[in-house]
């Protein structure tokens, strides 16, 4: 499909990139201490300099969890996020007038860690857990059904618990993006389409396969990447194979990482279209020429656009980890999350609590312009047409960008309804333009 020719010339950096990539797991995993860190609101006023006062009163208390210190795929933009977001609510007047508590728990990539994470959660006291990301959903949905402690505003939900569990409320589309990726695919010309995906996101398959069907049109194989990154020299070959012209991905950064140089090596002229956040220019420094046109698809608009004003101002005035991709499916994603928990506690009235909050969040409506769609959870796609398997999704809508010179370029102005190729029976309303 592409019609420059694939850049080779990151061949001698490949064993270099690998070391280097090994080491920076090692390090990572080394610096790993307990499995939580958490910041507390005083019940005292205080104020920053600059004039800010921080709120006071009896705090909202909130847990978010994710995969960090890991040799597999790694966010710490939503541990960054959870922390600016904390620090910039509590200097904005709070939530209700109340200051938020928020405590982050690292899985560590693993069953045992994310069990643990909603084991200190429930003990803790959680209002709800907010934002959160882990390829091992599975094991902490029970704990927190048992626990009456909602899990709320993901972007990625991923197990199959996560898409089905009544105390599930993810306010991002995953697994739907996959659907608007094949969707564009299509709309591009692409006529031999592989898939590539990561290890633990084998849900995303039937999604995908209903929008290839849906375009007249069918994935030719799927070809799976071990989550832990290494040499994707093999899988580069397979997926590349029979003359493909496209490649539809749903694979996570450091694994992408590891897989462009091989790629670039292969000499593929393959379209690649890949997930925001994910697929991203973290990902692709130094193969510009590599992945110019390529597309990725996701659940947000581009950080640059007026809705997220604030985040960008939170990101630097509180100094995030400049290192990581906040114009990601993470961060922007916890952000999100956490405005929608502040709009369901401003909706309560009466004591606010965990169970107290899973009420009010079945019939939360969510307004949040430009970040995400109108989303009522009163209607998921359960109750709206949708296949078996992913009832709780209640967002069904889509945006592109595409790479331009090493730097992604937004391609929406507006979300884009996936519903019905991604196998559901009736449309959502994606509400207004954005751009």
């Amino acid at each position: 499909m592409k019609q420059h020719a694939r850049s080779i010339a990151a061949r001698s950096k490949w064993p270099f990139l690998v070391m280097f990539a090994i080491a920076a797991c090692a390090l990572v995993f080394a610096a790993c201490g307990g499995s939580s860190s958490s910041s507390s609101s005083s019940s005292e006023a205080t104020t920053e300099e600059g004039g800010e006062e921080t709120v006071k009163g009896e705090p909202i208390v909130t847990w978010t969890y994710t995969d960090v210190n890991t040799e597999g795929p790694q966010y710490k933009n939503i541990e960054e996020t959870e922390r600016v977001y904390q620090e910039w609510i509590n200097t904005h007047g709070g939530i209700a007038g109340r200051p938020l508590e928020a405590h982050f728990c690292d899985a560590h990539g693993t069953p045992t860690g994310i069990s643990a994470c909603g084991r200190e959660a429930v003990a803790g006291g959680a209002v709800a857990v907010v934002g959160n990301f882990t390829f091992t959903g599975d094991a902490i949905i029970p704990i927190l059904e048992k626990g009456k402690t909602a899990q709320w505003g993901n972007c990625c939900a991923i197990a199959p618990t996560e898409l089905t569990s009544k105390i599930s409320f993810p306010m991002g589309n995953q697994p739907l993006y996959s659907v608007a990726l094949v969707h564009k695919a299509v709309e591009d010309g692409c006529k031999n389409i592989n898939g590539v995906i990561i290890e633990g996101a084998e849900a995303f398959e039937p999604l995908m396969e209903n929008a290839a069907k849906a375009e007249g049109t069918k994935i030719g194989k799927f070809v799976t990447l071990p989550a832990t990154a290494q040499d994707y020299s093999p899988q580069v070959a397979e997926a590349t194979s029979g003359g493909a012209d496209c490649l539809v991905m749903v694979v996570s950064e450091t694994p992408y990482i590891a897989w462009m140089p091989p790629f670039a090596q292969s000499g593929s002229k393959a379209k690649m279209y890949g997930p925001q956040g994910n697929f991203n220019e973290n990902a692709v420094k130094g193969f510009a020429e590599v992945v110019e046109g390529d597309v990725d698809a996701g659940m947000y608009p581009d950080i640059s656009t007026e809705a997220w004003t604030e985040y960008r101002e939170a990101l630097k005035k509180y100094e995030a980890d400049p290192a990581q991709d906040y114009n990601s499916l993470g961060g922007m994603g916890t952000w999100a999350a956490y405005e929608g928990f502040k709009q369901v506690v401003e909706s309560m009235s009466g004591k606010v609590d965990n169970e107290t909050f899973l009420k009010a969040a079945e019939t939360a409506k969510i307004n949040l312009p430009g970040m995400v769609p109108p989303l009522n959870m009163a209607e998921n796609w359960g109750k709206t047409g949708g296949p078996k398997g992913f009832e709780r999704l209640v967002n069904r809508c889509a945006v592109y960008s595409e790479f331009k010179e090493g730097k992604l370029v937004p391609l929406s102005k507006e979300f884009e309804d996936v519903s019905e190729i991604g196998g559901g029976t009736k449309p959502m309303d994606c509400g207004p333009p954005f751009g």
